[in-house]
């Protein structure tokens, strides 16, 4: 919030509401303002009624005497004094608001997945993955509409591609491309960063690939990555099993992407409606498994979460089941 410092000391706090430049010089003289300065008119006649009055009423108050907050969030141009770009934070503030997405890759394939969230109970779901080519395919976290934007642009660059030189685009080139793209928007005024992040997954000559473009322009490869709202689950549970991940086979690296991605899950058990999965390898193109589809790839990963627990319970069983004196003996082990 604004404030302005009168000539005999008083705080006046000025509230957000949009009023033009040329109202504020004269309602209180002489301003200079990097930004406009936002106050609630009515409310403030109410309470400071002299200052609205108009100019006659007011002391000269000087640039020295008054002064005004700045702030350096209003366009994607300014630099804050600690070195900083708000509105670029403010994209990323998006990504991490937005649906969870995970992606993992081993040497034969690259897996994506994402949760199906519904803005309403009587709406459906906003896709979150998009097919760009036969061996390409994307997962998205934020602003959905920016989202479907950039899945064009890369589904015309790849056509193109394949147009001028029959064969697939490579994953890192597009990859580039689009970072470059995303980085235009974060150093001109009349634009703004997009506020989606990217997770990239495809396979080329070069092997899988899997990379993720921030909204700052800049682009990262992983071996395994996670990106949107309560992500630091799914996170923890890749950080801690991307070793295997190199030589998991299709199946297992699903299990293991659905794992993470329930690990992101506030409420509710996952089911075969509430995520997407898509993959891509050197001998399939890149497919999205919903629904039906997904069905028993969710079942597989409860039986593989029940299967411990029956074990442990039934060796349990066992030793309960004995006389007392193979019990006592199996404690004394």
């Amino acid at each position: 919030m604004f404030h302005v410092i009168t000539s005999c000391g008083t705080l006046i706090p000025l509230k957000y509401t949009p009023v033009p430049f040329s109202g504020i010089v004269k309602q209180f003289g002489h301003v200079t303002l990097e930004d406009i300065v936002d106050r609630s008119c009515d409310e403030h006649s109410a309470a400071y009624p002299p200052l609205v009055a108009g100019a006659a009423n007011l002391p000269a108050i000087s640039d020295e005497v008054i002064k005004v907050a700045v702030k350096y969030d209003q366009d994607v141009v300014t630099w804050s004094p600690q070195g900083r770009i708000h509105q670029i934070e403010y994209a990323m503030e998006a990504v991490k608001q937005g649906s969870a997405a995970v992606g993992l890759k081993s040497k034969t394939h690259v897996v994506l997945a994402t949760l199906r969230r519904s803005p309403e109970e009587l709406s459906s779901h906003h896709p979150k993955m998009f097919k760009i080519d036969d061996h390409m395919g994307v997962a998205v976290s934020g602003l959905n509409s920016d989202g479907r934007s950039l899945s064009r642009y890369m589904r015309s660059e790849t056509l193109n591609h394949r147009f001028v030189y029959e064969s697939a685009l490579p994953v890192g080139r597009l990859v580039r491309d689009l970072a470059d793209k995303a980085q235009v928007c974060t150093q001109r005024s009349w634009k703004r960063p997009y506020g989606v992040g990217l997770l990239v997954g495809g396979f080329d000559k070069t092997g899988a690939k899997l990379y993720y473009n921030c909204p700052s322009g800049n682009y990262y490869e992983y071996k395994a990555n996670a990106v949107g709202a309560r992500s630091q689950a799914a996170r923890t549970y890749l950080e801690r099993k991307f070793e295997e991940f190199e030589s998991c086979s299709l199946d297992q690296l699903i299990r293991h992407s659905l794992q993470a991605i329930s690990a992101s899950m506030s409420e509710g058990d996952l089911t075969a409606t509430t995520c997407t999965v898509g993959f891509v390898g050197a001998d399939s193109s890149f497919t999205i498994l919903s629904d039906a589809d997904l069905e028993p790839h969710v079942a597989a990963l409860k039986d593989s979460e029940d299967a411990p627990a029956d074990g442990e319970a039934g060796n349990g069983g066992n030793a309960e089941g004995g006389n007392g004196e193979g019990g006592a003996a199996a404690m004394e082990t």
